[in-house]
């Protein structure tokens, strides 16, 4: 069995902090971890400011203005990728829009990962699979449509399937292990030609990561942390360094003595019926904690401004971003180019999400 890259996802449980981020990742590499992730995160790229109250594994916040805070300069990103470089560790982040996919494009990447709400941003995966580097696509709250709509826009700007790898994950936090359905791995793999990991968003460190490399994983990805008490937004979900070196063994473990056997050591210890619980039956499909929120959680168009009755729809007046809980869903990230030019049937007000209803359709010549 080939050596699994264990990502430690940091994200942004530096706080800011370039200290705590460099003792992140000695703790990850500590443990074992090949890569360390980060995130660079601009709110307006993510999210309208009329988002609302999101609850998240530490809390109910404002989640706009939680991602104002965590925004930070490109140096603090340079600043980390160099810590990697010094501590013989893969450095490997997330942009969610143009903006920081080009900020990111400048520390010349390694490999670039899109996180599962933004799969339906082919605008984005376009842009990034243009680079010629590994691209590792999260597919949580989504179809199988989705997948294939990224590979094929993947593979329109130039990216080979041999550079990709889709990493199945439940967009819930904590996402319950039983709803993992890890031989979904093996079937993703056969429907698209890519090679398959493990976005793990579950509380054990050892279920499922262990069971994934059973059905073939290439990655398996993990939130790290100093300590689950401390306020970073994905903490409380996050392994500790002590617990991340524990799913590393688990991982290797399973690399060594082989699917067969990993399975039937974890069934007498864990119990049969939960192991093949997690195992699953294979088929796609939402998972039950994450299927309201699909639509919600990916990306939609929405409307930039409030804008009158009668007047012509500017590229500047539609943005791409999450949902989330207040605001209406809106188009697909597809169908921008279609409705730039049209003229409004109604007024419409800032945020929300834009509709055909909201459309003259515009004249073709």
């Amino acid at each position: 069995m080939s050596h699994v890259q264990i990502i430690a996802e940091i994200g942004t449980a530096h706080g800011g902090s370039i200290e705590r981020c460099r003792q992140l990742i000695q703790s990850a590499k500590g443990a074992g971890a090949d890569t360390a992730k980060f995130q660079i995160v601009y709110a307006r790229e993510i999210l309208h400011p009329k988002s609302g109250i999101v609850p998240l594994p530490g809390g109910d916040i404002p989640l706009y203005e939680r991602f104002t805070a965590l925004e930070l300069p490109l140096d603090f990103y340079r600043q980390c990728k160099a810590i990697c470089d010094g501590e013989h560790i893969g450095f490997l982040c997330t942009p969610f829009g143009m903006e920081s996919a080009q900020e990111l494009t400048t520390l010349s990447p390694q490999a670039v990962k899109i996180a599962s709400p933004e799969l339906n941003y082919l605008d984005l995966i376009h842009e990034v699979a243009s680079w010629g580097v590994p691209l590792v696509l999260s597919s949580g709250v989504s179809l199988l449509s989705d997948i294939e709509a990224a590979l094929e826009t993947a593979a329109q700007a130039g990216c080979p399937k041999h550079l990709i790898t889709v990493l199945h994950c439940i967009t819930s936090y904590p996402a319950p292990e039983e709803e993992y359905n890890l031989r979904l791995l093996a079937t993703l793999r056969d429907i698209t030609g890519v090679a398959t990991g493990v976005s793990d968003h579950s509380l054990d460190p050892i279920l499922v990561p262990a069971l994934a490399v059973t059905q073939g994983a290439t990655i398996i990805e993990k939130h790290i942390c100093l300590s689950r008490t401390d306020s970073g937004l994905d903490d409380p979900i996050a392994l500790d360094g002590k617990a991340f070196a524990r799913m590393c063994q688990a991982v290797r473990e399973a690399e060594k003595e082989g699917s067969e056997a990993t399975i039937d050591r974890l069934s007498a210890l864990y119990g049969t019926e939960r192991i093949q619980k997690i195992l699953g039956n294979g088929v796609k499909a939402l998972a039950l904690s994450e299927a309201q929120n699909y639509g919600r959680t990916n990306r939609s168009l929405h409307w930039a401004r409030d804008i009158k009755k009668g007047e012509t729809v500017r590229s500047a007046d539609v943005l791409c971003l999450r949902t989330e809980k207040i605001l209406s869903v809106g188009l697909h990230p597809k169908e921008k180019a279609t409705i730039i030019g049209s003229r409004l049937t109604r007024a419409v007000r800032s945020g929300d999400g834009i509709h055909w209803d909201d459309l003259i359709t515009k004249e073709m010549r």
